[in-house]
């Protein structure tokens, strides 16, 4: 017989699945996207259950945090279809990586954080959501625009520098200061030997591997292949001492290049598992720690990490693509468009919360921005194209 705190498990689980996608329709129904809804939903099961069983609901959270970097990197990402676009990219991307950063940190300066603390900051104001970017782009028929490709290839490269520079500050958490140069660069050493490891997988094991997958006679061997990578990579970063998030998304992208792996029949069974039940879970979790006391006492800071947040990559991206070659209007668009940020961002954030870099009211206050963002982002954004389209037949 199962114990109580397993059953326990259950129920919260069933509860957890069941109101992540009801909220989550709710909130797609009313015009925003549905991870608002699956914040909430964590925000009720820790108002409506007295005992938690966290040990299991984190497992389930963590699986999910795993899952939503490896989706991106095999979804989302498409190195050979990258490589044009982020040349054009690359400038107005680092001038709001930069300046996301900068407002970042000097946020946690002026608040008295401390190095790591205000580093950490820094990093965690630097990525911008490619779902919420892409639905935007998508719905106002603007993604085939010179700055909407720009802002989708902005928003890839965002993630990738982002969770780069984690890796970075998981290594500074261990020493909780700044590292001697000699631990920085065994620190790059390990990264670059962990990149070049998985290229090697990437380009001549995996590959074999799924030739062979292919032809056994157990039942999914190809989808089973795809999660056993997708385990592997987090595993083999962990043992690098870098993020697990950080070598799931790596092995995502990996994969992305490899055909058998991305055939429609795997990829939507990937989608399924991963879109269906665990990232849902993660955003929930999300919900669950946040506290609304450490908001209400935050105060004055919650407020300025919105608008730290907010204007870091609006100045970033707009001087940046006008540096390019951008007009005032396409680069108040470029700046609206690399505002929102969702998936990576709330993962940063956990592993900041996990390793005590961050407390409970830096936490709550950075996930209210991520809420506040993905509603604010696309009106903002719907505005400056219709703006910028009624200036256009202004001049016809």
């Amino acid at each position: 017989m199962w114990g109580p705190a397993v059953v326990s498990a259950l129920l919260q689980l069933l509860f957890l699945i069941i109101s992540v996608k009801i909220l989550g329709e709710a909130a797609e129904r009313i015009g925003i996207p549905s991870v608002t809804g699956e914040i909430l939903a964590g925000v009720l099961l820790g108002t409506l259950f007295l005992d938690v069983e966290t040990d299991i609901i984190t497992f389930f959270a963590e699986l999910g945090s795993i899952f939503l970097l490896f989706t991106a990197g095999y979804n989302e990402v498409s190195l050979k279809n990258l490589k044009f676009e982020s040349i054009t990219a690359l400038v107005p991307t680092l001038f709001q990586i930069v300046f996301a950063f900068i407002f970042g940190f000097a946020l946690g300066r002026v608040f008295d954080f401390n190095f790591l603390e205000s580093f950490f900051l820094g990093v965690a104001f630097n990525p911008t959501s490619i779902a919420v970017v892409l639905g935007t782009l998508i719905n106002l028929n603007y993604l085939s625009s010179r700055p909407g490709t720009a802002i989708l290839s902005s928003a890839f490269l965002d993630d990738i520098i982002a969770l780069f520079f984690l890796s970075v500050v998981v290594n500074f958490a261990r020493f909780n200061r700044i590292p001697p140069v000699l631990v920085i660069l065994i620190i790059a050493g390990k990264i670059l030997l962990f990149l070049l490891i998985m290229y090697i997988l990437g380009n001549y094991l995996f590959p074999r591997l799924f030739i062979y997958a292919e032809k056994m006679h157990a039942k999914e061997a190809v989808f089973s292949l795809v999660i056993i990578i997708a385990l592997f990579s987090a595993y083999l970063a962990e043992l690098f001492e870098l993020s697990p998030a950080i070598g799931a998304f790596t092995g995502g992208i990996v994969l992305s290049e490899i055909p058998l792996a991305k055939l429609q029949d795997i990829q939507s069974k990937v989608y399924g598992l991963a879109h269906g039940i665990l990232i849902p879970i993660f955003f929930a979790f999300i919900g669950f720690l946040i506290d609304p006391y450490a908001l209400r006492n935050a105060g004055s800071f919650t407020l300025l990490v919105i608008l730290a947040a907010f204007l870091g990559k609006l100045a970033g991206g707009f001087i940046g693509s006008k540096a390019i070659g951008f007009d005032s209007y396409e680069s108040l668009i470029f700046g609206i468009g690399v505002m929102p940020r969702a998936g990576i961002e709330l993962v940063i954030l956990t592993i900041g919360r996990e390793l005590q870099i961050i407390n409970q009211e830096i936490f709550s206050a950075m996930v209210l921005m991520v809420i506040v963002s993905i509603i604010i982002s696309p009106a903002c954004m719907k505005w400056a194209i219709q703006a910028s389209r009624r200036r256009d037949r202004g001049r016809q």
